[in-house]
């Protein structure tokens, strides 16, 4: 007793508590009546035993509901037979001297070593023994139906009270019909206190009170997820009280009919899938001027044969979801917009740079001015007369730029010089590439653009420098440069040499095409240039 009322927060053990304080008063009662010496001693105690035991069946009764959870249809109709007839019982043994109704003919036994009081049993007596068996037998039925639905530990604990509860009732039925097994008349109390050990044991062993079940009932009807169970027909055998207030039903004007119909007009899309296995969409519906989302999940039911009974339709509220997902949404891009702005301004810093290198270049160099921006441009269109991909011209137009950047290490004397260059001179002019890769090499976002300024006087026979590689093992970006720059070359005057004719430039550019150049280019190039658009 003591141990279920400090757990008495927990469902079913107050009351509980309540059954086993009135076993115990009638114990206690029994206990005294046998020691008391006279006939209105036993009386008093004898009446003490009846009020106990009329209290612990409204006790019984009330311990089985609230431990199993279970759902009362008619409240006041169940409680007003549950109590009826131990207040009437307690009402005739308080006012026996009147009626006589409880006692008789009330005399003492002096076989046992106590006297034992004894009285015939009256039809009062046997029509509360009656009551109180179809009591026990209701609390029974609700603790096996908790067993049936229960997982393996809370079996035990229902086995458990079921023994405990049983013990005193079998103890009242040899009682009535005279079996004895004790010497004593009435062995009820002993048994009862039997019942109350092996409850006592399951208390200890099975966590009884301590790991207590949760009704079904409870849980269905606490989820705040909208829930429908259909059966094999599509007709709606239960609902919870979230989906009905949202369908502003009763749960009488849904159980029984079909889902089609009383779904017909719902925004939650359960008419479509009554024929499915497992099923998990999203819908969304305004309420309150407030769009509202849910995600529906379908999943069936079985019997033991594996076969489809029905079907479970939960819809969990996934708005608050859908809303973080916007805003983290607009925040996305919100911050690639300022990622974009960010590197375009990035991107036009660098470009600003290497324009910058190429002017100052240019500025050593008079005689080739304006040739970077020149063939910055013409490379550009070739490509795209090539079909390269966009995102690869970026990398072609800073490769363009930077393609002389490797001659800032040239002295001036070499690099301004009117006539031709000698043999050591021209060396030193040749190591303009790899001094341009040595330059650029770790800088990450002209990785791609360097294979201009390293590759642009490799050759497509294999003579060029400064690695001497030939064909398709020549970048393309370089293979294409390399054209244009000899074109623009031969096109300018230069100290050591004056501008070509277009006739002589084209007819150079075509007898090179498979030596110095390759010759898929030269075509599409030389085809641009008669298209005038070069």
């Amino acid at each position: 007793m003591v141990y279920a009322w400090r757990h008495r927060r927990v469902q079913g053990a107050s009351a509980y508590a309540w059954l086993v304080l009135m076993q115990t008063l009638m114990i206690l009662g029994f206990i005294l009546e046998l020691l008391a010496p006279g006939m209105g001693g036993k009386l008093f105690w004898d009446k003490f035993q009846w009020i106990a035991t009329c209290l612990s069946t409204i006790a019984l009764a009330y311990f089985a509901i609230q431990y199993t959870e279970h759902k009362i249809r008619y409240p006041l109709a169940l409680w007003g037979f549950v109590t009826s007839l131990p207040i009437l019982m307690i009402i005739a043994v308080l006012t026996d001297p009147l009626h006589h109704f409880v006692y008789p003919n009330p005399l003492l036994d002096q076989k046992f070593i106590f006297p034992e009081l004894h009285y015939s049993f009256t039809w009062l007596v046997h029509l509360l023994a009656i009551h109180g068996y179809v009591v026990v037998l209701f609390a029974v039925i609700l603790l096996v139906r908790r067993f049936h639905s229960s997982p393996r530990l809370f079996r035990a604990q229902v086995i458990a009270i079921i023994i405990g509860l049983l013990l005193p009732i079998l103890s009242t039925i040899l009682v009535i019909f005279d079996i004895r097994i004790t010497p004593l008349r009435d062995s009820t109390p002993v048994a009862a206190a039997l019942g109350n050990v092996v409850v006592a044991w399951g208390l200890y062993r099975f966590h009884i009170f301590k790991v207590a079940p949760v009704g079904r009932d409870k849980v269905f009807e606490a989820m705040i997820d909208l829930v429908v169970i259909l059966d094999k027909q599509n007709l709606v055998v239960d609902i919870n009280r979230a989906m009905l207030d949202l369908m502003g039903l009763k749960s009488s004007e849904v159980i029984g009919r079909s889902a089609k119909l009383v779904f017909a007009d719902f925004p939650i899309p359960i008419k479509m899938y009554t024929d499915v296995s497992y099923a998990r969409v999203e819908a969304s519906f305004p309420i309150r001027d407030k769009m509202v989302f849910y995600e529906l999940s379908v999943w069936p039911l079985h019997d033991r044969d594996g076969q489809i009974t029905g079907r479970v339709y939960v819809s969990h509220d996934i708005t608050a979801m859908k809303e973080l997902e916007n805003e983290l949404r607009s925040l996305n891009q919100a911050l690639e917009q300022r990622v974009e702005a960010r590197t375009k301004e990035l991107a036009e810093a660098y470009d600003t740079t290497l324009e910058g290198w190429a002017r100052t270049l240019e500025l050593r160099d008079k005689e080739t001015e304006g040739h970077s921006r020149r063939v910055t441009e013409t490379t550009l269109k070739v490509a795209r007369a090539l079909d390269v991909p966009e995102e690869d011209l970026v990398h072609i137009r800073r490769g363009a730029i930077l393609h002389d950047i490797g001659k800032m290490s040239i002295p001036d004397k070499i690099l301004q010089k009117k006539g031709r260059l000698n043999e050591e001179e021209r060396k030193i002019i040749q190591q303009h590439p790899a001094t341009a890769y040595h330059l650029l090499e770790r800088i990450t976002f002209l990785k791609k653009a360097l294979e201009i300024p390293y590759c642009h006087h490799e050759k497509w026979d294999g003579s060029g420098y400064p690695r001497g590689i030939k064909g398709r093992a020549i970048p393309l970006s370089a293979r294409i440069f390399t054209v244009v720059d000899v074109w623009d070359a031969i096109q300018s005057n230069r100290p050591y040499n004056k501008a070509w004719t277009r006739e002589k430039a084209i007819q150079y550019m075509r007898e090179q095409a498979g030596v110095h150049f390759d010759p898929h280019i030269v075509d599409v190039f030389l085809r641009t240039v008669e298209r005038g658009e070069i």
